[in-house]
């Protein structure tokens, strides 16, 4: 299928599933478009047998999609970019030490957790699954998606500094379990011994390069912005950073999620004080979010449509289904433990573990990693519980999560 053609049914599909979330359901908009994209596939797939053929075609458009390419090498950039371009800076450094505990401790120690926890379960279930692929698993599924959630919580009056603790974190911890999760996979797949030395070693060259990198480019983007005046050109600079620069990112083998973050961050603060207009910050705001909230759509259009691919094996249905509070169980630990011992030094709002893990969703790059995994048994069924784990997560904490924080403030 041509790429225009797939891009016009996308686009279209994402239209008219926004217009029927917007007129009839009134859900938040991700929510809302991926359970009506999700209803259609399950839709499509009970016709299948009827001999109507919209199985085949929606597989075909499917299979012409390269999820974890289009996600992880694509839209992933400009996400990032756009949610750390509105990020507050300093309201980020007053809570460094909780963010950054969060993004690089917490989904360590989630991969393990859930990774470990798992092993266990489909060793029980008589379901083989080699430890490293647990692990990779664990990897998949640690990262929190704000993009469902931050809405609600905006709507519910959630204060700053929590919203900045959920936003921030998420942006760096994307990137960073996109490099746990490389990393494991380049041991699963050359057979490498799990040494403390070979994770450091790749982890670095990752992370922290793709840092210094981020900042390199951003410095570069900022020293052209304060060198122009029109917004044209500078909307422009802007996409070529956020383009170009995960491209390159890539071919050097760093980071491009923590590059991007870190450049977003640079642009979004000294940028857009320093280097930019007032005309040229209301035009690249409304170009950000207009971009963020497309493809936002598109992204929970085919998390929805992904449903067609999974494999319907009853064991992996029944594992996902106890598999499923592994991840809430592993963030609430990964929460739980820094914000008790950070308690002695700062204050922190009696509900905030609550609101932190019950808010922590699984979104998009966990599928689009699952996908990335070589074709094969241990694919189908860490693809299958990944699915099974996103879905609850977007849908049942997604559309409670506001209530939780309500209840919270009334007390």
């Amino acid at each position: 299928m041509k790429l225009f053609n797939i891009l016009a049914i996308l686009i279209t599909l994402s239209a008219v599933f926004s217009y029927i979330n917007h007129r009839f359901i009134k859900l938040p908009t991700t929510i809302g478009v991926m359970a009506i994209a999700l209803l259609g596939s399950l839709g499509i797939a009970a016709l299948g047998p009827l001999g109507f053929g919209l199985e085949e075609d929606a597989m075909r458009l499917l299979d012409s999609i390269d999820f974890d390419e289009t996600l992880l090498h694509g839209m992933l950039s400009f996400l990032l970019f756009a949610g750390a371009l509105h990020i507050d800076l300093a309201a980020l450094v007053r809570q460094k030490w909780i963010i950054g505990t969060l993004a690089t401790v917490g989904i360590v120690s989630s991969t393990f957790i859930i990774g470990a926890l798992t092993w266990l379960v489909l060793e029980w279930l008589n379901i083989g699954l080699p430890l490293i692929h647990c692990l990779l698993f664990g990897a998949l599924i640690s990262p929190t998606d704000p993009i469902a959630v931050l809405g609600i919580l905006k709507k519910v009056g959630v204060p700053e500094s929590l919203e900045t603790k959920i936003c921030g974190e998420s942006l760096f911890n994307d990137g960073v379990a996109v490099v746990v999760f490389l990393v494991l996979l380049q041991i699963a797949a050359g057979g490498q011994e799990i040494t403390a030395a070979t994770v450091a070693w790749l982890f670095a060259k990752e992370a922290l390069g793709g840092i210094l990198y981020g900042l390199l480019i951003g410095a570069v983007a900022y020293a052209m912005l304060k060198s122009v005046d029109n917004y044209q050109v500078e909307v422009l600079i802007t996409l070529a950073l956020v383009a170009g620069g995960y491209a390159l990112a890539d071919a050097f083998h760093l980071s491009g999620p923590i590059a991007i973050v870190v450049a977003g961050l640079l642009i979004g603060n000294h940028g857009r004080l320093l280097a930019m207009s007032e005309r040229t910050r209301d035009h690249l705001d409304t170009f950000w979010e207009l971009v963020d909230e497309v493809l936002n759509a598109v992204l929970f259009v085919l998390i929805g449509l992904e449903v067609l691919v999974l494999s319907w094996n009853r064991s992996y249905l029944f594992a996902s289904a106890l598999l499923i509070p592994l991840p809430l169980l592993a963030r609430f630990v990964s929460v739980a433990v820094p914000v008790t011992l950070m308690r002695r030094f700062r204050t922190f709002s009696p509900d905030v573990i609550k609101i932190l893990t019950w808010g922590g969703l699984r979104g998009g790059i966990s599928v689009a990693m699952a996908l990335s995994l070589p074709p094969g048994s241990h694919r189908d069924i860490i693809l299958t519980i990944t699915y099974a784990v996103v879905v609850f997560s977007i849908m049942v904490q997604g559309l409670t999560v506001g209530k939780l924080v309500s209840s919270a403030k009334g007390r």
